[in-house]
């Protein structure tokens, strides 16, 4: 296969034409030169596919951030390989991740789906997980280049960064995924750096092809090839299709001379590169053979792995031996009381366009429940935590028109002519590609009956963008119109607005649910998009009650397990957070509980910092972020001993949101500016001087350690000794971070240079040497620069807990 003699066949209309996607989801093919069309998905957290359905599901991963806190490139790896064997079950050539960007602020609303606010722990599980995904013959996207590290006016504005803190922080995350693993695609993001969009930027040409040798396709995020002027510059694929900025006006612009076609060759020799790695092109395939992997199991062992265990107070054990509160022992516990809206209710994702379509979930309670059988186990909801109308569970639906589970949803012509019609298994529906015609259709309903499990008054509803109706057993309820709140068109699609009614409901009695949406009609990208969910929303009427309720059942019991967390209207594609506090009364709850239950464990499902401000009154807290489908099988194994807590903190977490130092992701006159340099996540916290509740790198386990006999004999590593001096087998994380105080130089306090992982048994001993990273010595002045002199070394457990040091003389 020649690429040249391949491009040489085609006409300037067909080259222009696989330069924009032919839908939503998937490019253009042309059979003449034996190239099908390639298929694109989101992740990062699992493959959707091309289709948002339940009736296809997807392996639905822990979010980056439990990837990050493994600390641990072997599970990236892993998890880039699973990624890679969904892509090909569900016939995807290219994964949409992995999501690099940092985090700057922890109110970025994307949080979640980066991996760390340190570009080198980034860089190096995003070239572990890059590497896995390709190896296997899908490509893998390192996205959104660059400085995309907040929601708020993501589309329009403009980060003012100068060329050092680039170099050494945002593009440092991207640059080994791309230099070492040789990424196959990068996705170019919304804003604009320094005046000039992504899509348009140098950034694109330099350092990425120039300095980094990257070969690859640079693809848009979705509707953010906005003119001809992108095409100037090394953006080679513009998603989605068909009708995008480029097209014919490319044409015309190339015959014109505006653009040279020399500019769309490249892009078109890229693509077709790119389509004989993934076997797009004829006479091309994805390797053989892969390997036979057990995605939920490794979803439950990655879990583990990124659960961090930031606190674990001592209690008496036998015979006086103090130990801590974790891990339990199930044989010792008789009654344990399950408390929060999450333990049944669990966050096992972020929203947005990351979310899959998982097949089971496994939540907290399932999970202990399963853990314990001999056990009783009470539950609490405690405090209300979702916001907004939840989906119907499946199993309380029936089909209308079938009689079998589900609903029948159906897509009308504006005088009621039927134009599409299928049946469902969910009441959550997102339209993004497919083939319902949302843009011919006038009115979009949903018909089900549901059988609801409790009596009493509920608010039916429906949450989506547009004019509605709800309708119960024939009857108008309520008709209104759902406005979205600001302008992002992401947001709107994938975290609209509620609509609801009261209505009064009896266990057991079946309710003719129907919903009818005005299809809202959008130009541009969205155009042919639509999501609605159909359910209700929370009843919280005697908030008090709930956690008295939970206190009770606290008191009762040997053990109190309280899971705290965030909603889909806190963390989510399309908006940032404006605050760190966990919603609703869920710091009540837990100071209540605790106060009734020395012995109250606290889960923080979330998928980013949040506040814990009673975190010194209970026995112990767990940080397991969104932890995918077998997200409870994975608490319970960590609560109960039968797996070790793995992970790390890859952010600092603050004591309130006033000592953050750089917090800021509301652009001012559409401008973001970057004015803290270099000086993000824990080196602006070191640079404050502040003490945070629980500083990076931070992780507490179920065995002790001792390090030892640090020495570096060279830039590229350092060797030292590890000693398990517990009384369990167990993980490590080994952290070296280099400083150099008397600098010339504007630097962090310490910066973060290398890491590894060390399992051990009992009183086993190891000599390990950590790798660091190319450029720990450097920094950027119009090039990578050593300012010559000593350097002193650190090794330890988080970056203020760092009992070894060497020094090193650097020329």
């Amino acid at each position: 296969m020649n690429v040249d003699e391949l491009l040489g066949r085609l006409t300037l209309e067909e080259k222009v034409l696989v330069l924009t996607g032919q839908d939503f989801w998937s490019t253009h093919a042309l059979p003449s030169i034996g190239l099908r069309s390639m298929v694109l998905s989101d992740g990062p957290s699992g493959v959707r596919g091309a289709v948002w359905d339940e009736r296809d599901p997807s392996l639905n991963l822990p979010s980056a951030t439990a990837l990050s806190s493994s600390w641990d490139v072997g599970i990236a790896h892993r998890y880039g390989v699973v990624s890679a064997l969904e892509a090909r079950r569900k016939n995807v050539d290219v994964v949409l991740g992995p999501t690099i960007n940092l985090h700057r602020s922890p109110l970025g609303g994307r949080h979640f789906e980066a991996f760390s606010e340190d570009p080198v722990l980034t860089a190096d599980l995003a070239a572990a997980y890059v590497a896995g995904v390709q190896e296997l013959g899908v490509g893998a996207t390192p996205k959104h280049y660059v400085a995309n590290d907040f929601e708020t006016e993501r589309f329009t504005a403009n980060v003012v960064v100068d060329e050092r803190t680039l170099r050494e922080v945002y593009l440092l995350a991207f640059e080994k995924a791309v230099t070492e693993s040789k990424a196959w695609l990068v996705m170019s993001a919304y804003n604009s750096i320094n005046g000039a969009t992504a899509s348009e930027n140098d950034l694109l040409e330099t350092p990425l092809n120039t300095d980094w040798g990257f070969d690859g396709v640079v693809v848009s995020d979705w509707t953010a090839v906005r003119s001809i002027e992108s095409a100037k510059h090394a953006q080679d694929l513009a998603m989605p299709g068909p009708v995008g900025a480029w097209g014919d006006a490319l044409v015309t612009a190339v015959r014109s001379g505006e653009v040279a076609e020399a500019a769309i060759d490249r892009k078109v020799r890229r693509i077709l590169s790119l389509a004989a790695r993934v076997g797009a092109l004829e006479g091309t395939a994805k390797p053989s053979d892969p390997p036979q992997v057990d995605g939920p199991a490794f979803a439950r062992t990655a879990a583990a792995e990124g659960t961090v265990l930031l606190s674990n107070q001592r209690i008496d054990g036998p015979a006086g031996a103090a130990r801590g509160e974790l891990p339990w022992q199930a044989d010792a516990l008789a009654k344990v009381a399950v408390i929060g809206h999450n333990a049944r209710e669990a966050r096992t994702q972020g929203g947005g366009s990351a979310t899959v379509i998982p097949e089971h979930v496994v939540s907290p309670l399932d999970g202990l429940r399963r853990a314990l059988p001999n056990a009783e186990i009470t539950y609490s909801l405690g405090a209300v935590v979702q916001e907004g109308v939840a989906e119907l569970p499946p199993a309380t639906m029936t089909n209308p028109v079938s009689g079998e589970r589900g609903a029948r949803v159906r897509f009308l012509a504006a005088d009621g002519t039927e134009l599409f019609a299928e049946d469902r298994f969910s009441s959550a529906l997102v339209y993004l590609g497919g083939d319902a015609p949302i843009a011919e259709a006038a009115v979009f309903e949903f018909h089900t009956t549901w059988t609801p499990a409790e009596s009493g008054a509920i608010q039916l509803g429906f949450a989506s963008v547009g004019r509605g109706r709800i309708f119960a057993d024939g009857k108008l309820l309520r008709e209104d119109t759902a406005v979205p709140v600001g302008t992002d068109l992401g947001a709107a699609l994938l975290s609209p607005p509620s609509i609801s009614t009261p209505l009064e409901v009896t266990a057991g009695r079946p309710v003719d649910v129907r919903v009818e949406l005005q299809i809202p009609k959008t130009e541009g990208g969205l155009s042919n998009a639509l999501s609605i969910t159909v359910g209700v929303e929370p009843g919280n009427d005697d908030p008090q009650a709930l956690i008295d309720e939970a206190v009770a059942a606290a008191r009762e019991a040997d053990v109190a397990l309280v899971v705290v967390g965030t909603n889909a209207k806190v963390e989510s594609e399309g908006y940032d957070r404006t605050t760190l506090a966990l919603p609703g009364r869920q710091d009540e709850l837990v100071r209540a509980v605790a106060a009734a239950n020395p012995r109250t464990v606290v889960v923080v499902n979330a998928g980013s910092p949040v506040l814990l401000p009673w975190r010194d009154d209970v026995a112990a807290v767990l940080a397991t972020y969104f932890g995918g489908q077998q997200y409870g099988e994975a608490l319970a194994d960590v609560l109960l001993g039968r797996s070790e807590p793995g992970g790390r903190l890859p952010t600092t977490w603050p004591r309130t949101q006033d000592d953050v130092p750089v917090i800021d992701v509301v652009p001012q006159d559409g401008v973001l500016r970057y004015d803290e340099g270099i000086h993000i996540g824990y080196r602006a916290w070191l640079k404050a001087g502040t003490e945070p509740a629980y500083e990076f790198g931070h992780g507490l386990g179920y065995t002790t350690w001792e390090l030892s006999d640090l020495r570096a004999n060279d830039p590229s590593s350092v060797a030292l000794t590890v000693r398990n001096t517990g009384q369990r087998a167990g993980k490590h994380v080994v952290q070296v971070y280099v400083e150099r105080p008397d600098s010339t130089v504007d630097r962090p306090v310490r910066w973060l240079a290398g890491f590894t992982v060390v399992r051990l048994d009992a009183g086993q001993a190891r000599e390990i040497t950590v790798q660091l990273h190319q450029h720990a010595f450097e920094h950027w002045a119009a090039g990578w620069t050593t300012e010559p002199g000593t350097f002193t070394i650190r090794a330890g457990s988080s970056v203020s807990d760092l009992p070894l040091s060497t020094e090193l003389e650097v020329r």
